[in-house]
């Protein structure tokens, strides 16, 4: 090769290799002023603080009742935990707050949010009241079940608690119920007559019909009423329920079925101003809470 070709492609060769090498190095520089800057901050999800909502709730049972006053603490501790506690139920069993029947009062004048009792035990404020706990020979768990979701019940209800400015929710059902203790044997109609027998709802009016004498009473009160002699009879459920409040103690006499409940639904009562001022998605997590 001759010098002046040599020299030429060399030039060329040297040319090419500097640009490459400024090339490279001018990758490098960014690199290096990519290094310099600051790595931007990484944004935090935002987070959307929300109130806590405050609830008082009352009932018609005794702390730890089986099924009924249990059933009734399970429903505070699953809406709260279904919220994160951000919806708090400070719950309240018969007599901590008011008394029993005093439930109703409570949350209608909106001095507590929520009672979970049954609600013939607001027969005298309005008869109606009765047919959504339990009508004698009248519908079975699930058939009322089936009535208040598809068949107008839950509207029925509605308007009928709207005139105390309540709104119900249906939370259980204690499902087919035993007629009751005696203390005496009973073999006929006529054996009911002046019996003196705690029976709320239409249940106590069918055996008003039948010559005795119906009085209601909360589960609290049933024992010493009984073992006293103040009542000659009670209903309340069933073996489970009954054995705890110890029934078998104060009456010898225990018979089956009970033709007063076969399937007796259990209530959320909710101050209805409370409820209407809700989110919608509120709302539904109180009703899935109580379902």
């Amino acid at each position: 090769m001759k010098r002046r070709e040599f020299i030429k492609k060399a030039g060329v060769g040297a040319v090419t290799a500097a640009a490459a090498a400024t090339g490279i190095a001018g990758l490098i520089g960014c690199a290096k002023e990519e290094e310099k800057k600051p790595a931007a901050k990484e944004m935090a999800p935002a987070v959307q603080t929300q109130k806590t909502i405050e609830i008082t709730m009352v009932t018609t049972w005794g702390r730890d009742f089986p099924g009924l006053g249990t059933g009734a603490q399970r429903f505070a501790k699953r809406l709260s935990d279904m919220t994160n506690g951000r919806m708090k139920v400070n719950y309240f069993a018969a007599g901590e707050r008011v008394k029993a029947f005093d439930s109703f009062d409570e949350v209608a004048s909106g001095n507590a949010q929520m009672y979970h009792g049954a609600e013939y035990y607001w027969k005298g404020k309005h008869p109606g009241f009765a047919y959504f706990a339990a009508v004698p020979f009248g519908l079975t768990y699930s058939e009322l079940n089936s009535w208040m979701r598809f068949g107008g019940g839950q509207e029925l209800w509605d308007e009928l608690s709207a005139e105390f400015g309540v709104k119900g929710l249906v939370t259980g059902n204690t499902g087919s119920q035993m007629g009751g203790w005696f203390r005496k044997e009973i073999n006929s109609a006529d054996d009911l007559k002046g019996l003196k027998m705690r029976i709320p709802g239409l249940g106590g009016d069918v055996m008003a019909k039948l010559g005795a004498s119906p009085v209601s009473l909360p589960g609290g009160q049933i024992y010493e009423n009984l073992i006293a002699g103040s009542i000659d009879a009670t209903e309340w459920v069933g073996p489970w329920n009954d054995a705890f409040m110890k029934l078998y103690e104060a009456a010898k006499y225990y018979y089956y079925p009970g033709m007063h409940e076969p399937g007796s639904m259990l209530a959320l009562g909710i101050n209805k101003k409370w409820w209407d001022g809700l989110a919608k998605s509120d709302q539904q997590i109180i009703e899935a809470a109580a379902s």
